[in-house]
């Protein structure tokens, strides 16, 4: 019997690898190094990179595409349509995500025998100032290893995940989420996101389908999407202390030393104060 495949189908690769980058050149060459070790075919969606990003890819053998940056879930969402005929499986990172020699052994070993599932979580440590925060940081966890045709990135304006069409199992291995900017770059970063996050909180709408659902259950970002709404629930302002109080002592982000202070302040008294001063800021 004839195999009346799309020729496409047959060509594809186990893995193909997607980030999305800009500005990066101070950290794509050591995430590409990393993600090459799971995969040759790396495919870069670059939104207009004016410094050596483009170049280092290249260099490195990987696809590059230019592509307008609207949001997050936009660029993410392309990015599966474009490159989704090309991989079995799809792993997508971040410009500055380097995984680490954990994380790239289990990749290795569930797409040699994925068994049921179809996405795969990851821990993700948090870095600033050039260091990993090993205590107050904001460690979360995401979806970022899929089988292509079952994921796409939530439609949120901020803090948005992958959703799969069944439950994501958790692996070993740890995302390493360098920042490897400025304090400046971090705090114009942290500025643009505050607007997001005070607009999606200000979206009328209820959870939507193909949205992580906010609940206690075996999923890490579903219970830290129900503790984050409780933090919305407590009274503005007031709220960013507490939060500062839970990191920086209960967390233990003091253990972190001038790095965890600096993040603690800049990262909850600065930034989620902002937030809240620009919900209170517009009309409700």
């Amino acid at each position: 019997m004839s195999d009346a495949r799309h020729p496409t189908e047959l060509a594809r690769v186990p893995l193909g690898v997607i980030l999305l980058t800009f500005n990066s050149a101070g950290v794509i060459e050591r995430t590409l190094r990393a993600a090459l070790e799971v995969s040759r075919s790396v495919f870069i969606v670059d939104s207009g990179s004016s410094d050596d990003t483009v170049a280092i890819a290249k260099a490195l053998g990987c696809e590059v595409v230019n592509r307008a940056f609207k949001h997050y879930a936009d660029q993410r969402n392309w990015a599966i349509d474009e490159f989704g005929s090309r991989s079995e499986w799809q792993l997508h990172l971040d410009a500055d995500e380097v995984l680490d020699a954990e994380a790239i052994a289990e990749i290795r070993r569930v797409l040699a025998a994925p068994g049921e599932a179809t996405g795969f979580i990851f821990r993700r440590r948090t870095y600033f100032m050039g260091q990993a925060l090993r205590f107050g940081g904001n460690d979360n966890f995401h979806l970022r290893l899929f089988k292509t045709g079952t994921a796409r990135c939530e439609d949120r304006l901020y803090d948005q995940h992958f959703v799969a069409d069944r439950p994501g199992v958790r692996l070993r291995g740890v995302l390493h989420d360098m920042n490897v900017g400025s304090l400046t770059e971090w705090t114009a970063r942290h500025n643009r996101w505050s607007d997001m996050e005070s607009a999606e909180l200000l979206r009328p709408h209820g959870v939507a389908a193909g949205q992580i659902q906010a609940r206690l259950s075996n999923d890490p970002r579903e219970r830290r999407r129900l503790y984050k709404g409780q933090y919305y629930k407590a009274p503005p302002v007031l709220r960013v202390f507490l939060l500062f109080i839970y990191r920086y002592v209960l967390q233990g982000g003091f253990l972190d030393g001038r790095a965890g202070f600096f993040y603690a302040f800049f990262q909850v008294l600065w930034f989620r104060m902002l937030v809240d001063a620009k919900l209170l800021e517009k009309p409700q």
